[in-house]
């Protein structure tokens, strides 16, 4: 199981610093996690996370029942040991895939059914086998079924997806109370961008005994305006004591601003995403570094970084490796912008330890925000 440990409120803000106990380790909060779908970040080893500075990642129950299986990884001991990584570990539960896939999924008040988009075959997912087979998985953290709702929506449908996911949430954890106890579990709080309905879930999901709370189903295309204002209501509504977590909010002012506003754990694909096609992120906002303006550019990637892709390489060798389709390019890339935003945590924890959260926001944004 986890625990998580508050250590300091911001004096100015709704930040939080904390330490989240784990099997695997103790890891203090605010973090963020690079995306592993399928049990690898994509391009990088578990050593060079691990030496990045790396603490938690999240991989998809979805995709690793469809393939290995998680039978087979429950076989071969566990996610950690299936894929050699020592530290943290968080599961999403397939909920996004509700969304993602929703033209290979049919759904009835118990669960799912999806086609899988591998071979065509079909699997259902309800709200208890979710939970067996994140038991299999074996990670630090299991997020529970949910069903987030598409931007824009209706409000009957916001309702509808709410509803499911609340009673969803309900058996999910009366399973794992009966068969997994030693299996630390999230609710998924949902309510599209309607205020009321974001309310209600925060305050009905927080009457039971998750281990942690998340706030899903944004960045979906709202306005940024109305996403910070949803996670600023919807804070102070879950408990102080456990961990709360923004899923899938990854931009690095987005990150700030919600941590500002009491969230303690992020995740995204944006960096390595980006980061694969040769778009990096830097102390001076995104830098495409296949353009040709970096052809003779004898500068690293981000000159305010001290990584060991920085320290090495140039613009001009990293947009060289790209043009000629050499795998190098894109490990080189995702190793600097994962360090980017590892980096970028350690420096709001000490901004928050240090009280000064609101001015490290402006002296970042002033930089990111610029002309290099």
């Amino acid at each position: 199981m986890i625990r998580f440990e508050l250590i300091k409120k911001e004096k100015h803000t709704g930040a939080r610093l904390g330490i989240l106990h784990t099997p695997h380790g103790d890891f203090e909060t605010p973090f963020f996690m690079p995306v592993g779908t399928q049990a690898t970040v994509k391009t990088m080893s578990p050593r060079e996370l691990e030496e990045i500075g790396v603490l938690m990642i999240v991989s998809n129950t979805y995709h690793l029942h469809l393939r290995p299986g998680d039978e087979l990884i429950k076989e071969m001991g566990g996610l950690h040991k299936f894929m050699g990584w020592k530290r943290g570990i968080l599961t999403d539960s397939g909920g996004f895939q509700v969304y993602s896939l929703s033209d290979l999924r049919e759904y009835d008040r118990d669960g799912v059914k999806f086609r899988s988009h591998i071979d065509g075959r079909y699997i259902y997912f309800t709200p208890e086998n979710v939970m067996d087979i994140e038991a299999n998985l074996a990670p630090d953290i299991a997020m529970v079924l949910d069903w987030p709702s598409e931007y824009p929506t209706t409000y009957k449908e916001a309702v509808k997806h709410l509803e499911t996911t609340h009673r969803w949430a309900e058996k999910a954890l009366e399973h794992r109370n009966r068969y997994h106890k030693e299996q630390a579990i999230f609710a998924i709080t949902q309510g599209a961008t309607f205020h009321d309905l974001r309310k209600e879930s925060a305050k009905f999901l927080s009457s039971f005994d998750f281990d942690g709370f998340a706030i899903g189903g944004l960045a979906f295309g709202e306005p940024k305006v109305e996403r910070d204002k949803i996670v600023e209501e919807s804070t102070p509504l879950l408990p102080e004591d456990k961990p709360r977590y923004l899923m899938g909010v990854g931009y690095p002012e987005d990150i700030i601003d919600s941590v500002i506003r009491g969230v303690d754990m992020f995740d995204c694909v944006l960096p390595t995403r980006n980061a694969r096609t040769g778009t990096v992120f830097t102390h001076y906002g995104k830098l495409v570094v296949k353009n040709g303006a970096y052809k003779k550019d004898k500068r690293p990637l981000d000159p305010d970084c001290d990584c060991y892709v920085c320290k090495n390489f140039t613009r001009a060798y990293i947009r060289h490796l790209f043009n000629a389709g050499e795998i190098l390019g894109p490990r080189l890339t995702t190793y600097h912008s994962i360090y980017f935003y590892t980096k970028l945590m350690e420096e709001i924890r000490h901004a928050i330890r240090g009280d000064y959260l609101l001015d490290f926001r402006k002296e970042f944004l002033e930089k990111y925000r610029g002309e290099e």
